[in-house]
């Protein structure tokens, strides 16, 4: 039978097995819709640095991402799912540099398979992880962190492991913990700058998207695609 582990961010090193990365609001979110828009492949990076040293190696590349919620200067593209579901990505490289999301992603050494995953993605992700049948998931919730209780990913991993274990999950009650988590109640409460009503909205779809964002492994860089 299926383990299913939950770590926090600061506890990446410690996941194994399948190791799926979530992060609702936004970089895994902003990642489905920058696929549904035509990109080939999204290279997420740790540090603003990186985006830009890797630009010089793929010059055609974008860069998008975010840095305390704000496109950082010289960055192509925020983090939002709004701006994101306008672009003509068609066959675009994409650089993502996130504070949260890709951190999980580059920070996980430990895993067999690697997965980014948000709630546009889940039901995909959910029956990928089941053709697989492993002994062991591992779901790093990124949200939390930052001070943050990271609830938003907290519940969509438990709505793909409710998926996973054949159930009828009520998907309202899982994405209403999106405004019930510590950033959700930031942006009723303060008017979140950096996020928007829209960008919360299109984080609340559910399996909208039919595939699953698998990284692989390419010469030193992660690289993540839909599959």
């Amino acid at each position: 039978m299926t383990q299913f582990l939950y770590f926090p961010l600061s506890r990446v090193e410690e996941a194994h097995g399948v190791v799926v990365v979530i992060d609702v609001l936004r970089a895994f979110t902003t990642a489905a819709y920058a696929f549904d828009r035509g990109a080939e492949k999204i290279l997420p990076v740790s540090t603003i640095a990186e985006a830009f040293n890797l630009k010089t190696q793929f010059p055609e590349s974008l860069i998008m991402g975010e840095e305390n919620g704000v496109k950082p200067e010289g960055f192509d593209f925020g983090n939002s799912p709004l701006d994101i579901s306008k672009q003509d990505l068609k066959s675009r490289t994409i650089i993502q540099r996130t504070s949260a999301g890709t951190q999980g992603l580059t920070r996980t050494k430990n895993h067999q398979i690697l997965i980014a995953a948000s709630f546009v993605v889940a039901s995909a992700t959910a029956k990928y992880i089941k053709l697989i049948n492993p002994e062991m998931v591992s779901f790093i919730i990124t949200g939390q962190s930052l001070g943050r209780d990271g609830d938003e990913d907290q519940a969509c991993a438990e709505y793909i492991e409710q998926l996973f274990r054949g159930e009828t999950p009520n998907t309202g009650d899982f994405t209403a913990r999106i405004l019930t988590s510590t950033v959700g109640q930031l942006f009723i409460k303060e008017n979140l700058s950096y996020l928007t009503q829209t960008d919360v909205e299109m984080s609340s779809l559910v399996d909208i998207f039919d595939f699953v964002m698998l990284v692989k492994n390419e010469e030193n860089y992660k690289v993540l695609y839909p599959i």
